[in-house]
């Protein structure tokens, strides 16, 4: 008995290996279309996110009062709101505002301004981490604030925000299948569809699960050096 239900075991797993090497090959074309519009959606949010959190940035350390209370207020105002409302708030609620976006746009909007408040605050951080003496020689120097800011200081806090940077980046990689909340047809929602149609999850979200990884793993690997590197520069 023990033999044949050994075998009985042994049949039925490479029957489900089987049905998921099938399933991979069905389902992958699908995914593959959902994992461009992943790629797409993170790429532009990361791009609207780092242009805005340098704005913000410079703001909170500008010296000018009513720039750092402007800046101030809008990170805090940002950091306050889930990400899902936010990109809710922008796909359907600005149509009745008579600004009316695709969902794709929708999605590189709202989480491209849902992590520029992130990105603020760790550029803020590299900034004031440079040491004030090389400002004060700066200004003797006669450079202007903007001047400095492009020639001494940023050059430098890009090494100190590289690597946080890095996290950032996975983070938001990761976030970009709340887009499919508004109807984005990214690699989550593809795989939501194809496992209510095929009621297969187990293969479907394992697939998921894989192709995520095989983008995040790159990322964590290159933050790592990132961090070892730059870390090692500092000591």
């Amino acid at each position: 008995c023990k033999p044949k239900s050994v075998l009985r075991t042994y049949a039925g797993r490479s029957h489900m290996m089987q049905s998921f090497w099938q399933d991979a090959v069905d389902f992958m074309p699908i995914l593959l279309q959902g994992l461009r519009l992943t790629i797409v959606v993170t790429l532009g949010s990361l791009a609207l996110s780092t242009l805005l959190g340098l704005v913000w940035a410079l703001m909170r350390v500008s010296g000018v009062i009513v720039l750092e209370l402007a800046a101030k207020g809008v990170i805090n105002t940002i950091r306050g709101i889930p990400i899902i409302v936010q990109l809710f708030y922008i796909y359907f609620v600005l149509p009745d505002l008579g600004i009316t976006l695709s969902a794709l746009e929708a999605a590189i909007i709202g989480l491209g301004i849902a992590y520029s408040a992130y990105q603020a605050e760790n550029f803020r951080a590299g900034i004031e981490a440079i040491d004030y003496g090389q400002v004060e020689a700066a200004q003797s120097l006669g450079m202007s604030w903007g001047l400095m800011m492009r020639r001494v200081i940023l050059p430098q806090a890009v090494k100190i925000v590289l690597p946080p940077y890095g996290n950032i980046m996975i983070m938001m990689l990761k976030d970009s299948s709340q887009a499919s909340t508004i109807t984005v047809a990214e690699l989550a929602l593809k795989g939501q569809m194809i496992a209510s149609s095929t009621f297969k999850n187990l293969n479907v979200f394992t697939l998921v699960a894989a192709l995520y990884l095989s983008m995040s793993i790159p990322l964590i690997l290159f933050v790592g050096w990132l961090e070892r590197r730059f870390g090692q520069g500092r000591r």
